[in-house]
């Protein structure tokens, strides 16, 4: 019975169900390793899948549901990955909340992470001083897209120079656990 209600996602003791005390967990765990090695283990998404799809279908939601948001996830994810403007960590983590939420559930926790990412870059614009910089190579980059009329992938030749690709970028994972709390903590 244990562990069911583990895994059925049953109340926890600070007002969160389980899962959503282990899905917040499994984003902190990324996240941190997303700032300290730019990778995101795979080992901590599978768990979390696993988990995800579990919890959910041991708490009542359906499997043809669980699908639903997870292939949500991916279509909405999928084109972001192929031009470069988000990692693969960061489509399954994305993935991995939908085996976790509802569809629309996860689609709040996106566009949170989008909104507070959005947030995170143009501090992150002002504080290195580049925004300038910044705004030309993206137009340089829209630019050239229609002149040639072939999607590139962003950022790849600043990834030459290993400094300036890092300085440039933004660790998504972050934005990914912060819109996730906040949601599950009804902030929004």
């Amino acid at each position: 019975m244990f562990f069911i209600k583990i895994l059925g996602c049953g109340g926890g003791s600070i007002g969160l169900t389980y899962c959503q005390s282990i899905l917040l967990l499994l984003l902190l765990l990324s996240a941190l390793a997303d700032l300290k090695t730019d990778r995101i283990p795979n080992g901590f998404v599978l768990l979390g899948t696993v988990i995800g799809i579990s919890g959910s279908i041991l708490s009542g939601r359906g499997l043809p549901g669980i699908l639903a948001s997870v292939f949500l996830a991916f279509l909405l994810m999928y084109p972001l990955y192929m031009i470069g403007a988000l990692g693969a960590g960061d489509v399954k983590l994305f993935l991995m909340i939908g085996s976790f939420q509802a569809a629309g559930e996860f689609l709040v926790i996106l566009v949170g992470a989008f909104v507070i990412g959005a947030g995170f870059s143009v501090i992150k614009l002002v504080t290195e001083k580049n925004v300038r910089e910044r705004f030309r190579y993206f137009f340089s980059y829209l630019y050239d897209i229609l002149r040639t009329g072939k999607w590139k992938i962003y950022g790849e030749d600043l990834k030459q120079d290993y400094h300036t690709y890092c300085k440039n970028k933004i660790h998504f994972a972050v934005p990914i656990l912060f819109s996730a709390v906040c949601r599950i903590g009804g902030l929004f």
